[in-house]
């Protein structure tokens, strides 16, 4: 594990690409497995198959020793528990990944309406599919280099990007120009949420890492929830344009928290020892 006068592990930032990849890797393949399933086989024949790959991967996973973090000790009355929520940083990236899940559900209704609205629903599947490869190779990219820059720059410059190219989102009106700014904005999610997980191993202690990855998870979730709700309405009242101004509003609302938060996302430096003046005899630590 990390601790501020140790730097987080590089397989940390390979580990959070690997976990994106695999989650766009599904989004691409699984609505086209499911159709095969539902149309050539069952109508339930998708959804039985999603709960029995659920029902192994899960037991799967749940056997798994070889790989399991080290025990930790109890908390006690010397070292009480304290929640990840009580880490300043975790609480700015929560913020974050609310934008990014705004992003998510933002992209998925308003591209579901804009091929609804020019009359070829069938559009929208390639549309999302596009947006889901950008994320995806930009996963694999991502954990294939060696970074030098920090994990907190690299999150602030990916929420940027973000931002600029969900920001073109509401005025494209075809399928081509829809298609190359969807990937394009995939293309920003995966670094940004790479960064965002990788720096959680330096913010926050050991014991409490578990609960801080499932406040970022819940961010992202949340976000998405509270992004279709609001996308679908203003995609109903108003037209498939004004649905892209979600996600650009979940990235200008998590930029702007980065920005004036970001000293927050540094790992607090442990005290060094020097000597003191001429005269003691005892070190004296300073930061």
């Amino acid at each position: 594990g990390a601790t501020p006068d140790r730097p987080a592990s590089p397989l940390m930032s390979t580990a959070a690409a690997f976990e994106s990849v695999t989650d766009e890797f599904t989004f691409v393949l699984g609505p086209v497995i499911a159709t095969a399933l539902c149309t050539g086989v069952h109508p339930a024949a998708g959804l039985i198959t999603e709960a029995a790959l659920t029902l192994v991967g899960g037991l799967l996973f749940a056997a798994q020793r070889a790989t399991q973090p080290a025990p930790r000790p109890a908390a006690t009355a010397d070292r009480p528990h304290t929640s990840a929520l009580s880490v300043p940083g975790v609480r700015v990236l929560v913020v974050a990944f609310l934008g990014i899940g705004a992003v998510f559900g933002g992209m998925q209704v308003s591209l579901t309406a804009f091929s609804q609205e020019i009359g070829h629903p069938g559009v929208n599947g390639l549309l999302y599919g596009i947006f889901a490869a950008g994320n995806m190779l930009a996963g694999i990219v991502c954990g294939a280099i060696a970074w030098k820059s920090s994990p907190q720059r690299r999150l602030v410059v990916g929420y940027v990007a973000l931002t600029l190219m969900a920001s073109g989102l509401w005025a494209v009106h075809s399928v081509p120009l829809l298609a190359g700014l969807g990937l394009l904005v995939g293309l920003c999610i995966a670094p940004a949420l790479i960064s965002g997980y990788t720096l959680v191993e330096s913010l926050v202690p050991a014991t409490a890492r578990t609960e801080a990855f499932t406040w970022l998870t819940g961010a992202v979730a949340l976000g998405q929830a509270a992004a279709v709700t609001v996308a679908g309405q203003l995609a109903d009242a108003h037209g498939a344009s004004t649905g892209f101004l979600v996600p650009l509003a979940g990235t200008v609302l998590a930029l702007v928290t980065l920005l004036a938060l970001r000293s927050r996302l540094s790992p607090k430096s442990v005290g060094r020892t020097v000597a003191r003046g001429i005269g003691h005899r005892e070190p004296v630590t300073v930061d």
